[in-house]
């Protein structure tokens, strides 16, 4: 009884391939590919913010030691404004020589110039403009930003593949009237990419200064497009 049934698992296999094989070929008719992108608004409810120390000294040794001073207060300060560890990200640290050149001579090195940069990300971009100012106390003399983002974009997203789709239809059912044809059903559809919202912005840099600033920093998070872009293939009949 196990043969049996085997054989016939078997045959019905056999079968169902060239259903299967018939089901994927393209059906008489006249095929139309459109590409279309759907588009939604949002408010970003991220910034993310590059905050680094530049210190230079005679030695190595000297100019990485004031840098990682400095960058514990800048990374204190951040703490003590309510930014979790987990949004705080060293990005880059490094070490050059500096040298001073003169003609016919060989390079001579005056000093040394320590970075370390840390990536920062504000979930409450109201209060990242306070924080810069902190940073700037604590010792930050370069900072780079903000890029605006959004925490949670699939749901946006979703919405502009559905838009995408929307007006794909819209614009094969205008090409098929032109035609004198009418669409069947879509045959495929292929996300050619997306746009998740994040909206890099040119580097600004913030130098230290022991006054204090005259006004606050303000950081407005305005409004940023999340955008998917379709290619969608119809049959025409």
């Amino acid at each position: 009884m196990r043969f049996l049934l085997t054989l016939a698992a078997a045959g019905a296999a056999i079968v169902a391939v060239p259903a299967l094989a018939a089901d994927t070929a393209i059906p008489d008719g006249t095929t139309l590919d459109v590409t279309a992108t759907g588009k939604v608004t949002r408010t970003p409810d991220i910034a993310t913010i590059r905050a680094g120390v530049v210190t230079q000294a005679p030695t190595a040794a000297a100019a990485l030691s004031e840098n990682a001073a400095r960058m514990s207060r800048v990374i204190q300060s951040l703490k003590g404004a309510g930014i979790a560890e987990r949004d705080i990200m060293t990005s880059n640290v490094g070490l050059s020589p500096q040298y001073r050149y003169q003609e016919n001579q060989a390079p001579v090195i005056t000093g040394y110039q320590a970075n370390n940069t840390v990536s920062v990300k504000f979930r409450d971009i109201s209060r990242s403009g306070a924080a810069l100012d902190a940073l700037v106390k604590a010792g930050a003399n370069q900072i780079d930003g903000p890029s605006m983002s959004i925490d949670k974009p699939q749901g946006a997203l979703d919405e502009a593949r559905t838009e995408a789709v929307r007006a794909a239809r819209s614009r094969a059912e205008l090409y098929a009237k032109a035609a004198g044809l009418r669409v069947v059903r879509i045959l495929s559809i292929n996300e050619n990419g997306e746009n998740d919202g994040g909206s890099p912005r040119p580097p600004v840099m913030y130098m230290a200064r022991a006054q204090k600033a005259e006004a606050d920093t303000q950081i407005v998070a305005g409004e940023t497009d999340l955008s998917v872009t379709l290619a969608v293939r119809f049959l025409l009949q």
